[in-house]
């Protein structure tokens, strides 16, 4: 190595300029060629020279322009190479290189390859043996070889897709270093310190000890990219480096067939080593990337891969409960959406319409639903739920009243019907907390939040497998969250409300955190947790496709392992950076993790001689000199042929000038263009005009809207329609005369075919043994119910049979009642407490006596309060404490039907003076509380109520 960046292969060639003052004599002395002169006798004067002038030398720059071109032939002999890779080595003892071959060699590799090839050269040209030592063959058993085998040997390495440990490499070089005594060692290092470089340097210096060491460096800096994020507006993804400088780039985002999807740049300051670039495309357009690149750069590093996991997954939520319309902030929803929302896209069903918005989002093949007390389904949305589920679905519900009594197979676990209770005023149990999470579970390794408690749940039956389906339990053991596999989907139940009735759970961030757990279970096929059958092994995934050290895909290599499906460490021997399980749903492992970082590697503690890799790979300037020299004799030539004249005398001939003559054609083409006016027959009859039925609807509703209007169902039994719609008009005249409410006239509804939410109050007598309304219809009454509407259902027959074992009348219509709803989304029931708002709402009443006085009337079931045994102290609800549900069997449009002449249409049973006056002050509170629901259950008015009792 000499002052520049220049080698020669055979130096002892470059005596040959010794030569070139001879080859300037000979070159000087030589005459040049005799010029030629025609010598035609006309002529002649002309021709000839007013002197005579012969040359005796070669001009001097044809001199200097020959000696040129011979010093560029011997230096193009003596072999020079410009950027020469070379430690500088002298002496007869082994070399041994020392070579990184982990991903971040990678994009230097070739430069890598050339210097190790060259100082194999250099070695054997001195008849020196090589050992070579890629520091990722911790196992390898090292021996000397020839430097051609070694130089055959070298070319068969390759960069691995992982970052390689090189500690693991010291103990084979020390046992090489000890066989064979003296030696010079060369490492060839990446300058790139992705964990333990500290500790290999340290044992580097141990095992050399006084042998000389070259440390070779300056390779270009190795990018990689981690932690990619796929949030609600864009893809994120943090680009590393170990160098330094203000650069600039771009990663490209491709998708399983390699088609670029977008581009995004990147640039870094001089002294950050961390950056961050997005992709701001639509979330379909996300979801379909695959495959994330530093457009620039080759290695396994510089791929980032993306699986299902990654996908910010649509997440259909759906609430079962009337609570979310007058109190947002505290509704299911409103806990699940801020939960779901940093890493999903959720989309919230209408409220109330909870049979449609399930299958709304089935039908948009959603890949998740999360049902928040949701009870009773239609059997046709069961069975579209359960193949939704063997398809791959992920279906997490949350318990609830609504779920609590109901009989549902859509569950995990078998269900005891009821809620339990607990720090009750009722039970000594006080409010649990949370035990460690099940180690085989989905949420193995989360922090078990110390804050939260439960007071109310629903529990399970015991069996054999509620071990292995319980995913979270209390403290008492009971499970929290259980889970088990169907068919190729999943099946989650939180036994609590996602509101805060039931537990503080949703107000933690272990439930944002449990929520992800499960989202991401959704982007693969492993079983958590076990199958659901006891079994608790975790699932294991085989390799697909791997990337190679250039981070490019191809089949497995046979070293290649099974990993577990939840595995989310760094890529390494046994489990290289790819696609691992099934081909519709494989699982991604990258070569870094989320929290990697790169930082350049120290190797100041080593005593060692350090070399750069120079600015570029060596270039051998044998051909580009023999070229130039190549070009001077070339032109060399030309002047010869000048000076001699031959060239000359074709210089000063006369060309013959042709005069070429370009005819342009222009071909004319004829533009036939024949106009078809195209006349629209006219029609005989003018078209429909859909205004008027629109005009006609709006007609209707501003008529619904403008006054307040009670509403009942049309049976079509016209006895029983004319009886209900008399009854309904007395309780309107009875209702402007006892209050300040001024109702419109009653109005007939068929719910599967008129809008519903005109109406606080829609009556529907029961008629025995009348078929079930279709299923829209059903449909219909549930939104309703869950929008804040009533529906009061009376089966008029009190008198007919004595009440059951539970209250419950047995009679035809109760049966028909029972068949209506089964397919409803029923809450828990119970009869009117002694303390209901109900009877207080405009009358004090202790019962709602209709035509008969015996039945039994129901309303949905409230939660007691914690201080009070009786239950008077019942706290405000969403929807203002309004039951979307009352039961009754008492006839009540009986009591209130009038004739025209303002007389009672039916009789009373049992007929007390007085029964016809408490069915109508009934009927006042009935409506009263659903205007203005638990307006009378707030303490502002107890002492009035209390001085009203007195009285």
């Amino acid at each position: 190595m000499i002052g520049l960046p220049l080698s020669f292969a055979q130096p002892l060639l470059l005596l040959g300029l010794l030569s070139l003052p001879v080859l300037w004599w000979l070159l000087r002395v030589m005459p040049p060629r005799p010029r030629r002169i025609d010598f035609p006798p006309t002529r002649l004067l002309l021709e000839i020279a007013p002197k005579e002038e012969t040359p005796a030398r070669t001009p001097w720059w044809l001199t200097a322009l020959r000696l040129a071109a011979a010093a560029l032939v011997i230096l193009a002999a003596a072999g020079p190479v410009w950027n020469p890779q070379s430690a500088g080595s002298s002496g007869n003892a082994p070399l041994v290189l020392l070579i990184d071959d982990g991903w971040s060699a990678a994009p230097s590799w070739e430069l890598r390859l050339s210097a190790a090839d060259q100082l194999i050269a250099e070695a054997d040209s001195a008849r020196r043996a090589v050992a070579l030592l890629p520091l990722s063959a911790a196992t390898r058993e090292l021996s000397l070889q020839p430097g051609s085998t070694a130089r055959v040997a070298l070319r068969q390495l390759s960069p691995k897709p992982y970052a390689v440990e090189r500690a693991d490499a010291l103990p084979a070089l020390q046992r090489l270093l000890q066989s064979i005594g003296d030696a010079e060692l060369v490492w060839l290092t990446d300058g790139v310190d992705s964990g333990g470089g500290a500790d290999f340097v340290s044992g580097l210096a141990r095992v050399v000890q006084q042998r000389p060491l070259t440390i070779m460096e300056g390779a270009p800096p190795a990018h990689a990219l981690a932690a990619a994020d796929n949030n609600a507006a864009k893809m994120t993804v943090k680009v590393l480096r170990a160098g330094g400088g203000a650069e600039a780039g771009s990663v490209r985002a491709l998708d399983q067939k390699g088609a670029p999807i977008g581009e995004a740049r990147f640039a870094f300051t001089a002294q950050e080593r961390e950056t961050e670039t997005s992709f701001e495309l639509p979330v379909e357009l996300r979801n379909d990337i695959t495959r994330l690149e530093i457009a620039s750069e080759r290695s396994a590093g510089a791929v980032h891969l993306l699986d299902k996991r990654w996908r910010r997954r649509a997440i259909g939520v759906v609430s079962g409960s009337s609570a979310d319309i007058a109190q947002p902030l505290l509704a299911q929803t409103f806990y699940l959406t801020r939960a779901l929302g940093p890493f999903a896209d959720v989309r919230v069903g209408e409220r109330g319409a909870v049979q449609q918005a399930i299958g709304q989002f089935l039908d948009q093949k959603l890949p998740m639903l999360v049902l928040a007390d949701v009870g009773t389904l239609s059997p046709e949305l069961r069975d579209r739920l359960k193949t939704w589920l063997e398809s791959g679905g992920v279906l997490v519900r949350f318990a609830g009243p609504h779920l609590a009594k109901s009989d549902d197979d859509l569950v995990p676990v078998r269900l005891r019907r009821g809620g339990r209770s607990l720090g009750g005023s009722l039970t000594w149990e006080k409010p649990q907390s949370l035990a460690a999470f099940a180690a085989d579970g989905p949420f193995a390794g989360l922090a078990v939040p110390k804050d939260v408690t439960v007071s109310r749940q629903v529990l399970a039956e015991p069996d054999a497998s509620l071990p292995a389906k319980s995913w979270a339990s209390l403290a008492d053991g009971t499970p929290l969250v259980t889970g088990e596999r169907r068919g190729k989907g999943l099946l989650v139940l939180f036994h609590v409300s996602a509101d805060m009735r039931w537990s503080d759970l949703p107000m933690s961030g272990s439930f944002v955190e449990m929520l992800r757990r499960i989202v991401d279970l959704s982007g693969y096929t492993a079983a958590p947790g076990g199958s659901g059958n006891g079994e608790t092994t975790a699932e294991t995934v085989a390799p697909l496709r791997t990337l190679d050290g250039f981070g490019a895909l191809g089949p497995p290599p046979a070293t290649a392992k099974p990993m577990d499906a939840d595995f989310r460490g760094r890529a390494n021997a046994d489990h290289p950076p790819g696609f691992y399980g099934v081909a519709d749903g494989p699982v991604a492992l990258n070569a870094l993790t989320a929290t990697d970082q790169l930082t350049a590697l120290d190797t100041s503690p080593l005593s060692a001689r350090r070399t750069s890799y120079g600015t570029g790979e060596p270039n051998d300037l044998r051909g580009m000199l023999l070229s130039a020299a190549l070009g001077l004799f070339v032109l060399d030539a030309i002047i010869i042929a000048l000076l001699g004249g031959g060239l000359a005398m074709l210089l000063r001939r006369r060309s013959a000038t042709a005069a070429v003559l370009i005819t342009a054609l222009a071909a004319t083409l004829a533009l036939s263009s024949s106009a078809a006016l195209a006349q629209g027959k006219a029609r005989n009859t003018p078209p429909k005009n859909p205004v008027a039925k629109t005009a006609a609807t709006d007609d209707a509703a501003i008529k619904a809207v403008s006054q307040t209007r009670l509403a009942y169902v049309i049976t079509g039994n016209a006895d029983v329609d004319a009886i209900v719609k008399a009854g309904l008009n007395g309780l309107t005249l009875f209702l402007a005369q006892r209050t300040a409410l001024e109702a419109g006239d009653p109005v007939g509804i068929d719910p599967a075919k008129d809008e519903l939410a005109f109406y606080p109050l829609i009556y529907w007598p029961v008629v025995a043994g009348a078929p079930k309304p279709p299923q829209e219809a059903i449909n219909r009454i549930d939104a309703y119910m869950k929008q804040g509407g009533t529906v009061l259902f009376d089966t008029r027959d009190a008198i007919e049979a004595p009440p059951g074992a539970n209250g419950e009348a047995q009679t035809p219509g109760m049966a028909t009642l029972r068949t209506l709803l089964s397919s409803l989304d029923v809450p828990e029931l119970e009869p009117v407490p002694r303390e209901h708002v109900l009877t207080k709402t405009f009358y004090l009443l202790r019962d709602f006596p209709g035509r008969f006085e015996s039945g039994q009337t129901w309303v949905e079931t409230l939660p007691r309060g914690d201080d009070d045994d009786d239950g008077a102290a019942r706290p405000a609800r969403g929807g203002d404490g309004v039951s979307p549900i009352i039961i009754t069997s008492n006839d009540l449009a009986g009591a209130w039907a009038l004739r025209d002449d303002g007389l009672p249409m039916l009789p009373m049973t049992p007929g007390e003076p007085r029964q016809r006056e408490f069915a109508f002050r009934a009927g006042v509170n009935i409506v009263m509380y659903t205007l203005t629901g638990n307006y009378k259950a707030d303490q502002v008015h107890a002492p009035a109520l209390i001085e009203r009792l007195g009285q």
